[in-house]
């Protein structure tokens, strides 16, 4: 019962942010959409700080479960990007919100695990300096945050699938090369 009202709440958060910024929004707002007392409110989160923050690691821990067989840097944008204009103006509220780093925290998890796949995927079995996976991982997860972040800041404004399909075409046997340069032999 508990996690029913705990998801009642998030989900009665995320119609309301979907409808307007997040300072227009208070816990009487979301108690009173989703059918509970205050108490209830305060028994799952401190906050509404500490609401978004499960709301971002639940939906953040769920893209990395659903999508666990990706292996291309493509296909990790496409679905970053896919979730994200899921509840499009949500995003871009709590973006825009004091809590951003939260956001970015989370976001930068995905591009973590994401570009760890990807790597993994091409470098097989054979074996590879650790700090070499590291600096490869660092620089590809940092490209793919920015991307999105970039895109973030400028309101989600274009469709951003083209220019991400275009890039990856650049990009194209970069992330194969710089790791075949970290093999060890």
């Amino acid at each position: 019962m508990a996690s029913f009202t705990r998801k009642a709440i998030m989900d009665s958060f995320m119609k309301l942010v979907d409808q307007r910024p997040i300072s227009k929004i208070t816990i009487k707002d979301i108690v009173e959409d989703c059918g509970v007392n205050r108490n209830t409110f305060y028994y799952h989160f401190a906050d509404i700080p500490a609401l978004i923050e499960a709301i971002v690691h639940d939906q953040a821990e769920e893209l990395i479960r659903n999508h666990s067989t990706i292996t291309t840097i493509e296909d990790a944008l496409n679905v970053a990007v896919d979730s994200i204009l899921q509840h499009r103006r949500a995003a871009l509220h709590i973006f825009n919100s004091v809590s951003r780093d939260v956001y970015e925290r989370y976001l930068m998890q995905i591009c973590q695990n994401a570009v760890e796949k990807c790597f993994d995927a091409i470098i097989g079995e054979r074996r590879v300096s650790p700090q070499d996976r590291e600096i490869l991982i660092l620089s590809y997860r940092a490209w793919c945050f920015g991307l999105v972040i970039d895109w973030l800041d400028h309101g989600l404004k274009d469709d951003i699938h083209p220019t991400l399909t275009r890039m990856c075409e650049l990009h194209k046997g970069m992330i194969e090369e710089m790791a075949s340069r970290c093999i060890i032999e």
